[in-house]
């Protein structure tokens, strides 16, 4: 339970607390309650007073012994007893609520709105009949002496289901667009809707007439009103048989008297929220209108507020348990909220020991720290001078100290240090310089060896902390340069990095570029290292700031291909003057052998040195040792050599193409399926050479006379 007081208003809040899960047994619940204080001081009202997910509307049966609450997920409607504090029945439904109604005394005839166009009607035993309406409803009324039940929603139409005769009746022709909300007066049966315009359109149930309209969006806009957009009626209740109560979107309400088309009262959350519900408390002549944030009570005679209730969740639906200060609230949360407050009016029968239980918390008060007042300590009294003043009516006595007014301690405070402002101005101007002077370049200090990978180290360890900073749960991994095991790498000149050797530009194709940034970077750090110098030396003078970004060289125009390119081109060229350094140098050292120095070494080499024996693999033929010499020599030159000199040796044919420069010749392998069906047409053409008969013949007969080949005693006849 959570006690709140505004404007000297106690509200208890009963749902106040952790809620135990279902799903524990009865020995876990009691270990629970022993250990926890929370849990000790909660007070379960209603047994399981909660939905699964969020509760939309809750109303009280007229009889005050059943709450019904409808919710979701899954749809479903509720029904709590009073008298056993306890969950009575739970039914599920198609689809979600919009709005419901009892129509009995008891639970024993509901009717459901739902967001389907649906009308669904429950008797005692379960679901009893349902129906469809031509439009998507909003709200809906029910007129007791014709049994009508009023339909409105996303229409100009009001429509009309006779309960008594179950036929829907000639339908009400209005000249609003689309009806929020609608309400039927208790005393003479005036029939009101809230129009989306901002209208309250009344009409009469005996003559099926319109007998007056209210402009509440023009009434609602008053001096020193913010309103954004057309306020729609989105509220709307009426009290007794004269004043009626209307909503609005834009968060102000409207009280009426029936006989005026002017309001007697426009009152302003101050939310720009819509109102969400409108109730009335005659006792005390209060009216409770609340809207998602807030619910406000206030007079509706003065407009006064008399107090406010502000729940930790969005508000759906507010409803009051008669003839008591009891009101349920259904929340954008599983916990419906239960409120109670003494000054509306006494607790209901059925939980009577709260009225107890608030008069023992009200007779022990806890001790309230007010704003307007300081804690100070002895030793600070002592230094304010104000020792003299313990015991006085101006120091009250509070654990180790006192409490004592905050204008007597802020004028004490001036009195006693005159230049405490100065202190505070010059307080305030150093810590905005140190702001100032902490978001300028940091100066790093690199180590005396391999300056260029510190550098490098310092700005992936600058990365690893920007994407660490970025993910919540990620840790940025501990630098190479503050691990002791690698403080020789820059401390020992042994180590250095010889950025010029082929290897490492072989294996670094960038590192020109990329050294060329950092040798700018490293003169940049310098020179600031030498401007925090002077700095220091002289504090009046101003840092110089470091040159942008748009000095940079534009290298980083050129592609990863042509820094690879160009770094092979340059170790080719580089190796090949040194290559012909060695030839020049290695000629100049030779020395012309005579004739007598010549057969000396012949000689030398019969008598000392043996003779070299090669071995030819099987299939190939021995030329001459000349052949192995320049095969070695192909193997040590270019491609591009190696093709020049077989074409003009004749051993290669090149003919220039549009792709390319190669030629290649090469057969497709045929399956044995093929070769078959190739070998069966051969045999087949041969077989048909072997068959064919010659017809050398015809060309003499065709120039014979036509006697002789008519007779067929002739010879010739016969030949043929």
């Amino acid at each position: 339970m959570q006690i709140s007081s505004v404007n000297d208003v106690k509200i208890y809040n009963l749902s106040y607390g952790k809620s135990l899960p279902e799903w524990l047994s009865d020995r876990k619940k009691r270990a629970l309650q022993n250990k926890d204080v929370d849990i000790q001081r909660r007070i379960e009202l209603i047994q399981d007073f909660e939905m699964p997910t969020v509760c939309t509307s809750i109303k009280v049966s007229r009889d005050g012994q059943f709450i019904l609450a409808a919710g979701t997920y899954k749809p479903r409607i509720r029904c709590y007893d009073t008298y056993q504090l306890s969950l009575k029945f739970e039914r599920c439904l198609d689809s979600d609520v919009v709005a419901f109604d009892i129509l009995s005394d008891d639970y024993s005839k509901l009717v459901f709105l739902h967001c389907n166009r649906y009308v669904e009607f429950h008797s005692q035993h379960g679901h009893y009949y349902k129906t469809r309406i031509p439009k998507f409803g909003r709200d809906f009324a029910y007129h007791y002496p014709s049994c009508d039940l009023y339909f409105v929603g996303a229409s100009s139409e009001i429509f009309r289901l006779n309960l008594e005769q179950g036929r829907f009746l000639n339908s009400l022709q209005t000249d609003a667009v689309e009806h929020n909300v609608c309400d039927i007066n208790p005393v003479h049966q005036l029939f009101a809707s809230g129009t989306a315009e901002g209208k309250v359109e009344c009409w009469d149930p005996r003559v099926r007439s319109r007998v007056g309209m209210l402009d509440c969006a023009l009434s609602s806009v008053t001096e020193g009103t913010e309103v954004e957009g057309l306020p729609s009626v989105t509220a709307l209740k009426f009290n007794g048989s004269l004043t009626m109560a209307v909503g609005t979107s834009t968060g102000q309400v409207l009280l009426y008297d029936l006989r005026s088309s002017r309001p007697l009262l426009v009152k302003d959350h101050y939310y720009g929220l819509p109102i969400k519900s409108v109730n009335f408390q005659d006792h005390l002549d209060l009216v409770l209108t609340a809207d998602s944030k807030i619910i406000k009570i206030w007079n509706k005679d003065t407009g006064k507020v008399f107090s406010s209730i502000e729940p930790q969740t969005n508000i759906n639906d507010v409803c009051i348990y008669p003839g008591s200060g009891m009101l349920f609230t259904a929340n954008e949360d599983p916990k419906m909220n239960t409120f109670y407050i003494p000054a509306l009016g006494p607790a209901p029968r059925w939980c009577s020991f709260l009225d107890n239980l608030t008069e023992e918390l009200e007779e022990s008060p806890d001790s309230t720290v007010y704003d307007d007042y300081k804690f100070v300590t002895r030793k600070d009294l002592e230094n304010l001078g104000l020792s003299h003043l313990v015991g006085s009516a101006l120091l009250r006595a509070y654990m180790h100290g006192f409490f004592m007014d905050i204008r007597l301690y802020h004028k004490v405070k001036t009195m006693a240090n005159p230049f405490a402002y100065e202190e505070y101005r010059k307080d305030k101007i150093r810590q905005k310089i140190d702001e100032s002077r902490a978001q300028r370049v940091q100066i790093k200090k690199l180590p005396k060896v391999n300056k260029e990978l510190a550098l490098k180290l310092m700005e992936e360890g600058d990365d690893e902390a920007e994407l660490s900073a970025r993910k919540k749960k990620g840790k940025a991994l501990p630098s190479i340069l503050s691990d002791e095991r690698f403080q020789v790498m820059f401390e020992n000149p042994d180590y250095q990095v010889e950025e010029q050797s082929e290897e490492f530009r072989l294996l670094n194709p960038i590192v020109s570029k990329v050294g060329q940034k950092r040798r700018k970077k490293l003169q940049l750090l310098a020179k600031q290292a030498t401007d925090a110098e002077k700095a220091e030396a002289d504090q009046e003078k101003e840092e110089p700031e470091g040159r942008g970004s748009s000095d940079e060289s534009s290298d980083d125009d050129k592609s990863w291909v042509d820094e690879v390119r160009e770094q092979r081109r340059l170790i080719y060229e580089e190796g090949r003057d040194r290559r012909r350094q060695e030839r020049k140098e290695q000629d100049r050292n030779t020395t012309l052998l005579d004739k007598d120095s010549t057969q000396n070494q012949a000689q030398g080499r019969k008598q000392g040195q043996q003779p070299r024996f090669f071995q030819i693999k099987a299939g190939e033929e021995f030329r001459s040792f000349g052949d192995v010499a320049r095969k070695q020599k192909l193997q040590k030159a270019s491609l591009e050599e190696r093709l020049k000199l077989e074409e003009r040796s004749g051993t290669v044919n090149v003919a220039d193409t549009a792709v390319g420069s190669k030629q290649l010749t090469f057969t497709l392998k045929k399956s044995e399926q093929q070769q078959r069906q190739q070998q069966a047409e051969r045999d087949h053409h041969e077989e048909r050479k072997k068959l064919r008969r010659s017809a050398g013949h015809l060309s003499t007969a065709a120039f014979l006379p036509p006697s002789q080949l008519e007779d067929p005693d002739s010879s010739t006849f016969m030949n043929r």
